[in-house]
């Protein structure tokens, strides 16, 4: 990890309860496959994002939104990988390569955002190389609220702010990935 750079970004918010979120495809504290490191911003990868799981939503759910991002980047801010919102409260999972140009697999009235790297998809991991591993926090949200009313212009930061007020539940699984 870079150094001053946050254990956990979500530390600084307002603790939440848990959701329990898994995949087959990444695991907790384990390196990214490169089916999720990216090929677009020249990484070698494919920029197929993970198919996740989750439960445990507290009653009140209405809606979920699924992030992904990189409090190491070489950025001031982090870089947000990839960002939906809207996602209706019967969904359970998203399925592997959901996030791609298609959004085939991303359900009715779910809404994504363009993430950093201007485009309305999963953008795998593309760390700078030698800047030393990076973490990607595969965050699912839950929110009370259907809809968080948001474009697919907004930037994730946004969503970020929305998912302050709307969030009230949480989990993640935390993956690295190194360019040498």
């Amino acid at each position: 990890m870079p150094q001053n750079r946050p254990e956990n970004p979500y530390l600084f918010l307002p603790e939440l309860p848990a959701l329990t979120v898994t995949s087959p495809d990444i695991t907790d504290g384990g390196q990214l496959p490169m089916a999720q490191v990216s090929g677009i911003m020249g990484a070698g990868g494919e920029d197929c994002s993970p198919e996740l799981h989750w439960s445990g939503a507290p009653a009140g759910t209405k809606s979920f939104a699924v992030t992904c991002y990189d409090p190491d980047a070489p950025t001031a801010s982090g870089f947000w990988h990839w960002a939906v919102c809207d996602i209706p409260a019967s969904v359970d999972h998203l399925p592997r390569d959901a996030g791609n140009d298609l959004a085939a697999g991303i359900p009715e009235g779910a809404v994504t955002l363009s993430g950093d790297a201007g485009a309305a998809r999963y953008i795998g991991a593309a760390p700078p190389k030698g800047h030393g591993p990076h973490r990607y926090f595969f965050v699912v949200h839950a929110v009370d609220v259907p809809s968080l009313e948001l474009d697919p212009s907004t930037r994730p930061a946004i969503l970020g702010f929305m998912l302050f007020t709307h969030a009230i539940a949480r989990g993640m699984i935390v993956a690295t990935y190194e360019q040498k």
